[in-house]
C-alpha cells in the first residue's frame, strides 16, 4: 500500500507542544484533503484557554471524530490520543527535541486567547515531556507509538518532516 493511502485514511499526529503537529496536520490537509481534527480544540472548552472541558466529553468527541471514515488528528494529549489510536491507519510521532519544541512555541506566539501567564506555564509545561510520566509525555507517546502496529513514522527533526512529506508528494504524482 502506497504512503498516500495510509495518511489519506485516518492519521493521527503526536508530539510534544511547539513540534510542529498543527503545521503538520495543515500541511497533510492541502496534499490530502482530508480534514484536521485539533486535540486542543476537543480539549480545553471553547470560551477560552485554560478552560478544561469534561473529560468524558472529550473521550467522547474523540471518538465520535475517530469514527468517521477520514481524519488527520493531531495533539499532544495522550489520554485523548488512545481513544482514535485504534481507528487510525498511520500514526506520526514528532519526537524533536526540546530546542526545536521551545523554538516552534516561541514562533507561534500567543494562540487562541492566551495571556503572557498561560504561554509562560506552557512553555514550562512541554519543558517537562520528558519527565513527566503521564499519557501526555515522552514515556505516554512513546507507548502509544511502540504498541501501534499499523503504519507507522517517529519523525527526529524537521528534515524528517521535510522527506515524509516529499514522500507523500511523489506517491501524489504517481
Amino acid at each position: 500500500m502506497k504512503l498516500l493511502e495510509h495518511l489519506s485514511q485516518r492519521s493521527l499526529i503526536i508530539g510534544n507542544s511547539g513540534s510542529g503537529k498543527s503545521a503538520l496536520s495543515e500541511r497533510l490537509n492541502t496534499l490530502t484533503h482530508v480534514p484536521v481534527a485539533d486535540l486542543d480544540l476537543l480539549h480545553w472548552e471553547s470560551d477560552g484557554y485554560g478552560r478544561k472541558r469534561d473529560e468524558e466529553v472529550a473521550r467522547r468527541m474523540v471518538s465520535e471524530t475517530a469514527f468517521r471514515d477520514f481524519w488527520i488528528m493531531e495533539g499532544v494529549y495522550g489520554w485523548l490520543a488512545e481513544v482514535a489510536v485504534p481507528r487510525a491507519t498511520a500514526l506520526i510521532w514528532l519526537d524533536l527535541p526540546w530546542s526545536l519544541c521551545h523554538a516552534g512555541l516561541l514562533a507561534r506566539g500567543p494562540r487562541r486567547g492566551a495571556t503572557e501567564k498561560d504561554v509562560t506555564d506552557l512553555l514550562k509545561w512541554a519543558e517537562h515531556y520528558w519527565k513527566r510520566e503521564t499519557s501526555s509525555s515522552f514515556a505516554g507517546q512513546a507507548r502509544i507509538f511502540g504498541d501501534f502496529s499499523g503504519v507507522k513514522f517517529r519523525l527526529r527533526n524537521r528534515e524528517d518532516i521535510e522527506q515524509l512529506l516529499d514522500s507523500l508528494r511523489r506517491d501524489l504524482e504517481n
